[in-house]
């Protein structure tokens, strides 16, 4: 996968800024801590994104779900009968502590041993809405994630703007040194 973040200056140059030596000048410095702090962004930038892949991948298996609940749903209204959730629907609803309609066979606590998978075209409805909220919510961290993800690209292009305009300043200040001026 391309690197989003990096582009063409990646932070490869934060090291070469240390390779020049000794370094004297504050603008160099200063140059080295805005790009230190660039590749920190840069990082931050990056573990968000892969927030965003991992919550976009599992709004898609939500929507796959979704989708088959629909169709088992219509399949229990058509023959008045009920219709088995599949296993790894299940087993998902579960492990994201979602909702869905189930007889307990005398359990206070419903687990995916004791719960009843058969659903009616109305027990059908709870799995749905739970799953649908689930995905909403899915939707609102991906929204949030990628606001995290453009500040953290907005703080790289800044302080990558401002290692660059300290060392053209230091350029300059070397220009007019060895011109004597």
């Amino acid at each position: 996968m391309a690197d989003p973040v990096g582009g063409a200056g990646s932070s490869g140059g934060v090291s070469s800024v240390g390779s020049l030596g000794p370094i004297t000048s504050i603008n160099f410095i200063f140059a080295k801590l805005q790009m230190e702090l660039a590749a920190t962004s840069k990082e931050a930038a990056r573990d968000h994104i892969t927030q965003v892949e991992k919550a976009n991948a599992d709004q898609k298996k939500v929507a796959d779900m979704l989708q088959q609940c629909r169709k088992l749903q219509e399949q229990a209204k058509s023959s008045d009968d009920t219709t088995k959730m599949p296993d790894d629907i299940r087993k998902y609803m579960d492990e994201h502590g979602l909702t869905y309609s189930m007889e307990t066979k005398g359990v206070d606590e419903p687990t995916t041993e004791t719960a009843d998978s058969w659903h009616n075209k109305d027990e059908w409805d709870v799995a749905i809405q739970s799953l649908q909220a689930h995905q909403d919510t899915l939707g609102t961290d991906v929204q949030t994630e990628m606001v995290y993800v453009q500040d953290f690209m907005g703080q790289y292009n800044s302080f990558t703007q401002g290692a660059n305009s300290a060392i053209q300043s230091a350029m300059q200040t070397l220009t007019n040194v060895a011109r004597g001026q």
